[in-house]
């Protein structure tokens, strides 16, 4: 009896010591806002224009999970075009005016569909592909970005197009009244950028890298 009463005890410690285990891994929770960037290219040499806005709205699916799907996806951002910020006054209220306001929403929304994982590559940024639907001028599309985690810092980056968005009078527009500086040539694609922060949190776990 003593050693079934022995066997017994020793094969719920190694049933408890297993689920410590697995509850030790770590919570991860996003912390601080999330911003946006964009840079846009101008003559035909193809000069960058980089930029970001100020109005950004962040609606997180959970302010906790226990990997990148459960704290992104589902969650969303609303953009505030008229906060555009390209670091020049003049050329701000000019997009404003000849590019943003010519689209049917001074807004630009978008969430996050889905989110795939590279091989993990030791003593590498953690990196993958996040997908979003972007909602712009009135159209939805679906758009790839190549995200990179490292640092705590999760940034992602990809390329739209605007003529994708039905947008070609407020790219026509912006060209028209920039057409000297952009010597006659707006260029239709941009890349885009978005960076938060994701620390581990609650656990005894070294932090992600």
């Amino acid at each position: 009896m003593k050693k079934i009463v022995l066997v017994f005890l020793i094969m719920f410690g190694l049933v408890t010591n297993s689920m410590a285990a697995q509850k030790s891994g770590c919570i991860l929770a996003q912390k601080g806002k999330v911003t946006v960037a964009w840079m846009a290219y101008k003559t035909p040499a193809k000069k960058g224009v980089s930029g970001a806005f100020d109005n950004v709205k962040y609606t997180a699916v959970a302010a906790e999970g226990k990997n990148f799907r459960e704290i992104l996806v589902g969650s969303s951002v609303s953009i505030d075009t008229s906060s555009v910020n390209s670091k020049h006054k003049g050329r701000d209220a000019k997009l404003v005016k000849f590019f943003f306001e010519q689209m049917s929403s001074k807004n630009i929304d978008a969430k996050i569909l889905d989110i795939k994982a590279d091989k993990k590559i030791k003593g590498k940024p953690r990196t993958g592909v996040v997908t979003l639907d972007i909602t712009m001028n009135g159209i939805t599309k679906t758009t790839p970005m190549t995200y990179s985690f490292a640092d705590s810092v999760f940034s992602a980056k990809g390329v739209i197009d605007i003529f994708d968005f039905s947008a070609n009078k407020a790219l026509a527009s912006i060209n028209k009244a920039c057409f000297d500086a952009h010597q006659g040539k707006t260029w239709s694609d941009v890349t885009i950028a978005f960076t938060t922060h994701i620390e581990a949190i609650l656990c005894n776990a070294k932090p992600l890298k």
